[in-house]
């Protein structure tokens, strides 16, 4: 199995570092460690190079940040991507998050930066990973102007089943589910109905645990793996193999 998005790079994990990424390594085959700032980038850099072999580091800048970042942050941004395109997996997180930023202004500086972000991704022909939350279907439609980037991973998807059918007619797109899938409704209703074939399974810890009070960490990706089987009236150990093959293309890890 592989957690394809979390971030133990943050001060959630300074404390037990080691000890979450021992539990990981006793589980898992891999784990991608995805930057959300320019601090963020060297950080998952550093544990990528410290834990070769398993985990791997993907370069972004969350769309909440990007919408207040300077030109010169984002340029440091694309500078450091291209430094370490042979060190990255892919570029991500980058996008837009509409649930969170309500005003028109802001909404059009994200677009403009996720165009930035994506037009690296096109250039270098590099696999982006993008948070659109509430957003999906203009990103779905954004996308379609880029044609040389490999793949798009929807991370934490959770938009409609419309939007999905739509992505599940591209052959270079695919959505990822979270822990979420344990206790949301309506992520469990999505993945009945979406083929395991455009699926990657992530935690995006320390984000989405099975409570407030926890803290989410890149193990409890065998729940939501667990959780899919149960859905879809599959073994474990296939929807594993779907699921981990899929990342292994996309990432090439």
């Amino acid at each position: 199995m592989i957690d394809t998005h979390c971030h133990i790079d943050f001060e959630d994990f300074d404390h037990d570092r080691e000890e979450v990424i021992a539990r990981a390594k006793d589980k898992l085959n891999h784990v991608i460690v995805s930057g959300y700032s320019n601090d963020s980038n060297m950080d998952v850099l550093k544990l990528s190079k410290d834990y070769e072999g398993f985990i791997y580091p993907t370069f972004g800048f969350h769309p909440v940040s990007s919408q207040n970042a300077t030109q010169e942050d984002i340029e440091i941004a694309h500078d450091n991507i291209r430094r370490h395109l042979d060190d990255i997996v892919a570029i991500g997180e980058v996008g837009m998050d509409y649930y969170y930023v309500t005003d028109k202004t802001l909404r059009e500086r994200q677009q403009e930066i996720f165009r930035s972000f994506l037009k690296l991704a096109d250039e270098y022909k590099v696999p982006i990973v993008m948070h659109v939350r509430d957003c999906e279907k203009k990103a779905v439609n954004i996308i379609e102007d880029y044609d040389n980037i490999p793949y798009f991973v929807f991370h934490c998807y959770g938009g409609s089943l419309k939007t999905a059918k739509r992505i599940m007619n591209r052959d270079d797109s695919y959505m990822s589910f979270s822990t979420m899938l344990c206790y949301s409704k309506h992520h469990q209703d999505l993945i009945e109905k979406i083929d395991l074939d455009y699926v990657l399974t992530e935690t995006d810890s320390p984000y989405l645990a099975m409570t407030k009070e926890e803290r989410n960490e890149p193990v409890n990706v065998v729940k939501a793996v667990h959780k899919i089987a149960e859905i879809k009236d599959m073994s474990v150990s296939e929807v594993d193999e779907i699921t981990t093959a899929n990342a292994r293309k996309i990432f090439k890890i």
